[in-house]
């Protein structure tokens, strides 16, 4: 079954780094814009970043902005989130999404869930005080 597959979540102190991957069969994640959401315990699924297919336009969330990274290496199939200067509000289960879109779309239509048919299974990252 196609699914996409995050990994390298875990247990890390504040100011500690952490590289989520994401990675895909070529038919579904080659074209296709991707992005990163979170979710915290008793928060609504928050957007984090997303870039196009080409990888030349990328999107971020306002409590991300500067610290973490997109990226992706489309021979490879993998998506990437780089994650510097953690702090404990990061905490939550990251979720990486792909889209199946034929038109042009800008920073309304990344950050929308709706736009997204295809997601994780999430990976947990633990950011200790």
């Amino acid at each position: 079954q196609e699914r996409l597959a995050e990994s390298g979540g875990g247990l890390v102190q504040a100011g500690g780094s952490l590289r989520l991957p994401c990675a895909a069969s070529e038919r579904t994640f080659s074209g296709q814009p991707m992005a990163w959401f979170r979710q915290a315990p008793g928060k609504e699924r928050e957007f984090v970043a997303a870039i196009s297919w080409s990888g030349y336009s990328t999107y971020y969330g306002d409590d991300v902005k500067g610290r973490f990274t997109i990226a992706r290496d489309n021979d490879k199939n993998v998506g990437y989130l780089q994650m510097n200067s953690l702090k404990p509000e990061d905490t939550a289960v990251y979720i990486c999404a792909a889209a199946s879109v034929d038109r042009p779309i800008g920073y309304s239509d990344y950050i929308e869930p709706r736009l997204y048919n295809l997601w994780g299974q999430g990976t947990q990252v633990t950011v200790s005080s």
